[in-house]
């Protein structure tokens, strides 16, 4: 057993281990099942000797019975196996899958940006469902094909140790090349499975960009960049059937090389008296039946280099480490204040911010302002800890945010950005999102956020389904539901994320509104392009180049700060 395939079984074992009593039924139906097929072999012999040469007639109505029984037994035998080790497959899967999404959900935003939905989602599905195949039909059909050679292996050995000799004699020499298309089938598996995250991150691209697809009038150009991916699969794929299909030919010829001797050494054997046709024609049908196992084990082989290539692509993800260490300080106390000193941040080798220095009080309004790439979103993923500084320090009540548990943390702060998360679900479900439903406390949200005049006039109000992405909304409706859920978690920090600038005026009006009624006894921060959004704001600072240019309320900004002046904000 390679390295590779030892490392597989490695990591499904410790999984076996909680199912040990389904296990034992399956490894019971298992030896049923292989012992029914052994000892169907051996029946050959009192059918041919007892009942057509000795015309034994006793033994014509023992017999048949006998035969009905033994695969009666074998038929119950793989029932029983086939369904425990199938329940414990897909339940391990399961697990699996669980494992994979609590285990991406845990990543820093930074590694989602550096990977494409689909990889993610076909590593998800596709390889696991890969896994799925070998753990519920390899691992069985493995145990009971070897259970099944050794059952009939022994039986040929006791009929005819020398003629068992011959017949194995030429199984060897399929073994290298056997070894050789494993190689090979890995090696494919390996490119179908990243070409099929191709296929699956091309149509995640295409769902999610329809509109601008349609509007540009580049279907045509999808289409064709997409058959280039599923002509490489289909390539692929068939290559795959290719190789696979080539085991059962090589094992046939072996089996029929070995078949040729023993029909000439066995029929010597009966001519001289020394074996029994009876005896023969079971030793001949006990091979037969070895070589299907065998036959069948080699295919196994192969099929689980498919299985390898996916772990491996899943156990990337599962071993993998978040770059963002976990603080252990629970936060409980009511945020005061939160304070950047000189917070340097660094994407990669691009640097967004570059010694920025300010403090927020309870109950204070901050905006920042200024133009795409001054850093604003950057100070927001740092307090939000999707980011750690590279140098400098944010502090909360004067403690280093890194010192806080990520949930306690995020859990003190609510976002709404320009872009709303809408849920095909109800109202109440969308605002309530990830915590339990309280509808007097939905309700409440809505008003605070100026969005109940208009969902208390839906059919079934907080019940109402939305549709995905809130289609059957408006933006300005889509973006109060937004702020209703952001009311809903009652933190202490509220980030608006230029979360009115694809709104109308009168929709502007009423979310600035919203957000100077939950304010007050919060930390609030702004980032917008529009001056009317921002001119209640305690203090403005305006940022470029990841530096703080200036900063003050709007008179001060307007008197002093040419920078920004020449922002333009009031005609935004």
């Amino acid at each position: 057993m390679n390295k590779e395939l030892k490392e597989f079984f490695a990591r499904f074992v410790p999984y076996f281990k909680d199912y040990k009593l389904k296990f034992a039924y399956a490894v019971i139906g298992m030896l049923l099942a292989a012992g029914g097929t052994s000892f169907s072999a051996y029946m050959i012999k009192p059918i041919l000797d007892k009942i057509f040469i000795e015309k034994n007639e006793q033994m014509l109505y023992i017999v048949p019975f006998g035969l009905v029984l033994v695969f009666f037994l074998k038929s119950v035998g793989k029932y029983v196996q086939i369904y425990y080790i199938s329940y414990i497959g897909q339940d391990i899967v399961k697990r699996l899958r669980e494992q994979m999404i609590g285990k991406l959900l845990e990543f820093e935003i930074d590694f989602f940006h550096k990977q494409r939905s689909g990889e993610l989602i076909s590593r998800t599905v596709n390889d696991i469902e890969r896994v799925r195949n070998v753990v519920a039909n390899f691992i069985p059909s493995l145990l009971r094909e070897l259970l099944t050679i050794v059952g009939l292996l022994g039986y040929i050995i006791y009929l005819n140790p020398k003629m068992s000799i011959i017949s194995l004699v030429f199984l060897p020499l399929t073994f290298y090349p056997l070894s050789i298309l494993a190689k090979k089938m890995k090696e494919i598996s390996k490119s179908s499975q990243e070409k099929i995250s191709d296929l699956t991150a091309k149509l995640s691209e295409i769902f999610n960009n329809i509109e601008m697809i349609q509007a540009h009038r580049s279907q045509k150009h999808e289409l064709e960049e997409f058959k280039k991916d599923n002509q490489k699969t289909f390539e692929l794929n068939l290559k795959s059937i290719k190789i696979n299909q080539l085991t059962a030919p090589l094992m046939e010829t072996a089996g029929s090389f070995a078949a040729a001797f023993i029909i000439m050494t066995g029929g010597q054997e009966v001519i001289n008296g020394d074996m029994t046709v009876g005896s023969f024609f079971s030793f001949l049908t006990a091979l037969f039946m070895l070589y299907t196992p065998i036959k069948s084990v080699s295919q196994l082989y192969n099929q689980i280099q498919d299985a390898i290539a996916a772990t491996n692509r899943i156990y990337e993800i599962l071993e993998k480490k978040s770059k963002l260490k976990n603080g252990t300080l629970k936060y409980k106390d009511k945020l005061k204040s939160i304070e950047f000193k000189n917070v340097h941040l660094n994407y990669d080798d691009k640097e967004a911010l570059k010694g920025v220095s300010f403090k927020a009080s309870l109950g204070k309004k901050i905006a920042f302002v200024g133009n795409s790439g001054g850093g604003k979103s950057s100070i927001i993923n740092l307090i939000l800890r999707f980011y750690d500084a590279k140098e400098g320090e944010v502090l909360l009540n004067d403690i280093n945010i890194k010192e806080f548990d990520l949930d306690s943390l995020r859990d003190k702060i609510s976002i709404v950005t320009q872009r709303v998360y809408i849920l095909n679900d109800t109202i109440a479900n969308n605002i309530a999102y990830g915590l339990e439903v309280d509808e007097q406390k939905v309700i409440a949200s809505l008003k605070k956020a100026n969005a109940w005049g208009f969902v208390n006039d839906m059919p079934e109000n907080i019940h109402t389904k939305i549709n995905e992405f809130g289609t059957n909304l408006s933006g300005g409706q889509r973006q109060r539901i937004a702020i209703a859920r952001a009311i809903y978690r009652e933190p202490d920090i509220f980030i608006f994320d230029e979360a009115t600038s694809a709104l109308d005026n009168e929709s502007e009006k009423e979310i600035i509104e919203a957000i100077d009624n939950i304010s007050k006894e919060k930390i609030t921060f702004v980032i917008a392009h529009r001056l009317n959004t921002i001119e209640n704001a305690d203090k403005i600072i305006l940022l470029k180049s990841g530096k703080i240019i200036c900063k003050g309320n709007k008179s001060k900004l307007l008197e002093e700060c040419e920078e920004f002046l020449a922002l333009n904000l009031a005609k935004k």
